[in-house]
């Protein structure tokens, strides 16, 4: 059974970077908004879009895999944790009661932003149970 779910938890958090950085690559301009809307404009640069959603890709679909687990778990934690540090103010308000006043600011789906953070962690806490990843069918 707890192979079965860190498998689950391996194909659905490697499959949202692969979902994302696939969404940027198809939609012109996607990276650079998000960058200036949740990330104060740190990933703006139109040099970074290709490199970082093919970058987001390949993390993904080596998590899903479950290869290079001892690089990628770590980054794929230090990827999602970033995006939940960076919506914070959504996941303290996720109904925009009290951070702020006119309540245009809710947006419900950046709370589990958390969960997915979590379950990275998980992850890389449990890696030595990751029975059913390719790292571990080599080893054997």
């Amino acid at each position: 059974m707890k192979a079965a779910t860190l498998l689950f938890l391996r194909i659905t958090t490697g499959m949202l970077l692969v979902i994302w950085g696939t969404n940027k690559l198809l939609k012109s301009g996607l990276g650079t908004k998000l960058s200036e809307t949740y990330y104060n404009g740190l990933f703006s640069a139109e040099a970074l879009q290709l490199p970082l959603a093919a970058g987001e890709i390949a993390l993904g679909v080596l998590v899903v895999l479950g290869a290079l687990r001892i690089i990628t778990y770590p980054i794929q934690a230090i990827v999602l944790g970033f995006g939940a540090v960076m919506l914070w103010q959504h996941m303290l308000d996720p109904l925009s009661l009290y951070l702020w006043e006119d309540g245009s600011k809710a947006n419900l789906l950046f709370f589990p932003s958390s969960t997915v953070f979590a379950a990275s962690l998980v992850l890389l806490a449990f890696k030595e149970h990751d029975a059913l990843s390719l790292d571990a069918m080599f080893k054997r």
